[in-house]
């Protein structure tokens, strides 16, 4: 079934930047571009406190979250050692300078992940 949804133009992602993409459920995808006009898309939350990988630096194959410094491999969402974890990747397709993502990854991966809440929590009144 070919379930290829187009979620912006190549161009539209800054050479050794990202863009984030919106889902109705989840959180948002960072699709990323290389110097080498490679595209990539990962769980814009990164494996260590969640920061968004959306706003860290591109370079060759990764990214540096912009919270800790932590190295995530843009093909495969693998932080580099020592560090250890891994962000959700999603199948990318580039066809006609368009950027297409499987729908049904969009629709059901990394759906139970919860955005990071900054600064103290408050206890639930009950």
């Amino acid at each position: 079934m070919d379930d290829w949804t187009r979620v912006c133009a190549l161009q539209d992602i800054p050479v050794l930047g990202s863009r984030r993409v919106s889902r109705p459920r989840g959180l948002d995808v960072a699709v990323f571009r290389n110097a080498a006009d490679e595209v990539f898309a990962l769980l814009d939350r990164c494996p260590h406190k969640g920061g968004p990988l959306s706003q860290g630096i591109v370079f060759g194959r990764s990214v540096a979250c912009p919270l800790h410094n932590w190295t995530i491999g843009l093909a495969d969402g693998q932080a580099k050692a020592p560090d250890e974890g891994c962000a959700t990747a999603f199948q990318v397709k580039v066809d006609g300078g368009e950027v297409h993502l499987l729908q049904s990854e969009l629709d059901g991966l990394a759906l139970e992940l919860a955005a990071p809440v900054a600064g103290p929590q408050r206890p639930a009144i009950a």
